[in-house]
């Protein structure tokens, strides 16, 4: 199977129960953004978060842990995760994700893991992702080099009548 044929498969790589977003104010500086600055009151949503594989590009779903329903989703393409998760820059628990609305539009949001072994394994899951996705254009590329690289070992046989 090929990597173009898991287009309709999805792997789970990452299930945390229980994680908090934020409403986050503009960033103050170009260094990024700090969670300290983040306040209790901006608290918008509590929920599961779900990392998941979709071929070259991988999704952060917040979803309600009952019904499932989606919260938000953040949409990492390939050689684009630094612009789609930021770490925050006083915390290894908090990170920012830009989530966008299908219509070009999209918003900045505070995401808190509760444990710092969830945030290290949030990270993890992001890294693998990308391991996988250059392992994966890495084989293509090779199975192209080894097609366009065969060379006819037998020589031009004239068959012409004598």
């Amino acid at each position: 199977m090929s990597f173009d044929e898991e287009e309709s498969f999805e792997h789970t790589l990452l299930v945390v129960r229980e994680v908090t977003v934020y409403k986050i104010p503009p960033r103050s500086t170009s260094g990024g953004y700090k969670c300290g600055e983040w306040l209790q009151s901006d608290k918008i949503w509590s929920g599961r978060l779900r990392v998941v594989s979709c071929k070259d590009r991988c999704e952060i779903r917040l979803e309600d842990p009952n019904s499932a329903e989606l919260f938000a989703a953040c949409f990492i393409y390939p050689g684009q995760r630094e612009s789609s998760v930021e770490p925050a820059l006083d915390s290894s628990r908090y990170f920012v994700l830009k989530i966008e609305d299908g219509n070009g539009k999209h918003a900045f949001i505070g995401l808190g893991f509760n444990e710092r072994n969830e945030a290290f394994d949030f990270n993890v899951a992001l890294s693998d992702h990308d391991k996988y996705v250059s392992r994966e254009n890495e084989k293509e590329a090779n199975e192209k080099n080894a097609t366009d690289s065969l060379i006819d070992i037998h020589p031009a046989v004239n068959h012409r009548l004598k």
